[in-house]
């Protein structure tokens, strides 16, 4: 799935799965953290200066434009490390650097390499814009700022003309969904202060999701709080308002969630992939909005709400604790091998059962994430209603699975 649209929609990638995933849905450009010095290097799913050279393979295979995030705080101890993954990516042709530090932003120009100016930075106006086009191309905005606030940055660049070193306008980013912060664009103390654990060298603990008490201390009243999560604000949505958002004239949407499932960014990117190109063949409408809320409510969300971009002032918070989504994958089995001439793919089942007519994920490395529903099921070639644990089983599959592949089952939450 692919668009010529001037939007660029850009996808987050937390492991080769997430990476596949976001390659097939329609991802014009992936970004992702190498090592320790990126915002999400407390999570699991990160890459190595080692993969480089295989995921930008893997993207110009298809087109797709590639990004490291390194936006991190910086300490000298550091800088060896920040110089080594540089030099990897002006290497191996990685698009850009997604930086905050301004040791990161000079060394990156120093060896040519694209920077692009991290949400860390918090820009708000045009005069920080003009600061920063010496050394890069393109900016994400604060996301405290409203859709007119974005569009008077965005005229104001092409009225005075403002370009990056590349010679061209000065390109606004802005995010369009995912996970937001209590704290300005993300710069918060709080995981510092109770843990010595830094959310500015991306090691956030996210004290802010949990259930907290407000206590009067010098007389005992505990505070009645309607809502528990006061500090854990729900996920930013925009594709209900997508027509409004790009009025403004950003030229990048940026979807959150390195640290999710490969699912979450397979429906995101397709879904704002539809949204964009329904905006740019003039046929986006309430109705279709609808539909992709829909689709969007089933993967990891904590409820959605508009962020400040129509004006909103204060924040809207969570209504419980951790995702809020309507689906949610079980784990059934993994693959043995397939079958191209009969497209058939023949998994072992080691938990639960597969039925006929069940929604199921197929997930690796290389396959990415494929969704389907089973229309047959076949044990030692006799058609079968469910397949149990234990069972070697066969369903059609269009695509290729691998032996590495992880097979699930979708269920209603």
């Amino acid at each position: 799935m692919k668009s010529n649209t001037k939007i660029e929609l850009m996808a987050p990638a937390g492991n080769y799965e997430a990476l596949m995933a976001a390659i097939h849905a329609g991802a014009n450009s992936v970004y992702f953290g190498i090592e320790q010095l990126n915002m999400r290097a407390r999570a699991t799913m990160n890459f190595t200066i080692d993969d480089i050279p295989e995921i930008v393979a893997r993207c110009s295979a298809k087109n797709v434009r590639t990004y490291i995030t390194l936006n991190t705080i910086v300490y000298d101890h550091d800088i060896s490390l920040m110089k080594r993954i540089i030099d990897t990516a002006k290497k191996h042709n990685i698009t850009a650097i997604i930086a905050a530090d301004q040791a990161v932003i000079m060394y990156a120009k120093q060896v040519g390499l694209e920077v692009h100016i991290s949400t860390q930075v918090n820009i708000t106006n045009l005069e920080t814009v003009k600061f920063y086009s010496h050394f890069a191309d393109v900016m994400v905005l604060s996301r405290e700022l409203s859709i007119n606030q974005m569009k008077s940055i965005v005229n104001g660049i092409k009225r005075e003309k403002i370009m990056g070193p590349a010679g061209k306008l000065i390109q606004i980013e802005v995010f369009a969904h995912g996970a937001l912060c209590m704290a300005v664009s993300g710069k918060c103390y709080l995981s510092l202060h109770s843990h010595n654990s830094s959310a500015n060298r991306g090691a956030c603990i996210q004290n802010c999701r949990r259930t907290y008490k407000v206590i009067d201390i010098e007389e005992g009243y505990e505070l009645e709080i309607d809502n528990e999560y006061i500090m854990s604000p729900k996920d930013l949505c925009t594709i209900d308002f997508l027509d409004q958002l790009l009025d403004s004239g950003i030229s990048v949407l940026k979807i959150e969630g390195r640290g999710r499932a490969p699912e979450y960014v397979k429906t995101v990117i397709e879904c704002y992939r539809e949204a964009i190109d329904a905006y740019c063949n003039k046929t986006y409408s309430p109705i279709l909005a609808e539909a992709w809320m829909e689709r969007l409510e089933k993967v990891y969300n904590r409820g959605f709400w508009s962020g400040y971009y129509l004006g909103q002032k204060m924040g809207e918070w969570s209504k419980g604790h951790g995702s809020q989504a309507t689906q949610k994958k079980i784990y059934l089995g993994k693959g043995i091998k397939y079958f191209p001439k009969s497209k058939v793919g023949e998994f072992k089942i080691e938990a639960h059962s597969l039925k006929k007519g069940d929604t199921v994920l197929i997930m690796g490395p290389t396959t990415g994430v494929i969704e389907q529903v089973v229309d047959e099921i076949r044990v030692d070639l006799k058609k079968i209603s469910e397949a149990k644990k234990g069972d070697h089983c066969s369903i059609a599959v269009n695509e290729v699975i691998r032996p590495s592949d992880k097979l699930y089952k979708i269920i209603s939450t």
